[in-house]
């Protein structure tokens, strides 16, 4: 589980890096509580507590469900659209950061030349990518689906390990080990005792 832990802490701050310069402030909130519950997982399973491991696995649901947002939205599945603000909650008009800094992507400022417009405003034109940042962004979406998938497997096996140690925990000393309507194997020989003193 460690081991595991360790890639999904990986994958996600790697992923929390690049929705940072990005400003996609939906992903770094969504990344951000990736991080935490997967901690929380990991201290769940060595800490032997499985509520832990529960909220965990709860939680890996509703991440595999939303990566599967992502890749939809990215891929404009249902009517959504890459082109909106959505990823950003309509504060600012913030792309993915692959969009420009693409493997192989040529990224050229363009200036105005109307006089209308702001000096500092500038149009952005990228050529050259080997790989659209649609691409990109599904491909990172689908490594947390898989790492996701496996993690949510592994948990429910601990949980259920976990809860067979629980009903086989031995409480009264022997309890699980022989029923209680049949003697022991070990047998004590019980001998009555001498009174010291006259009884009245």
């Amino acid at each position: 589980m460690f081991c595991l832990c360790v890639f999904l802490q990986l994958a996600a701050l790697e992923r929390q890096i690049f929705d940072f310069l990005g400003f996609q402030w939906a992903p770094i909130l969504g990344n951000f509580l990736q991080i935490i519950v997967v901690i929380l997982g990991l201290f769940g399973t060595i800490q032997f507590r499985p509520r832990y491991i529960v909220v965990y696995t709860v939680w890996t649901a509703l991440w595999v469900t939303w990566n599967v947002f992502i890749i939809c939205f990215y891929l404009e599945v249902g009517g959504l659209s890459k082109e909106t603000d959505l990823m950003t909650f309509n504060i600012s008009m913030h792309r993915s950061w692959w969009r420009e800094h693409g493997p192989g992507c040529v990224r050229r400022v363009v200036r105005p030349s109307s006089p209308g417009i702001l000096e500092d405003y500038s149009y952005v034109s990228v050529t050259g990518c080997i790989i659209d940042f649609q691409y990109l962004e599904v491909i990172h979406s689908a490594i947390q689906i898989l790492l996701s998938l496996i993690g949510f497997v592994y948990a429910c096996y601990v949980i259920s390990i976990f809860m067979e140690e629980e009903d086989s925990f031995d409480f009264i000393g022997g309890l699980d080990t022989y029923s209680y309507r049949q003697p022991p194997q070990e047998h004590v020989e019980l001998k009555p005792v001498k009174p010291v003193g006259k009884v009245l």
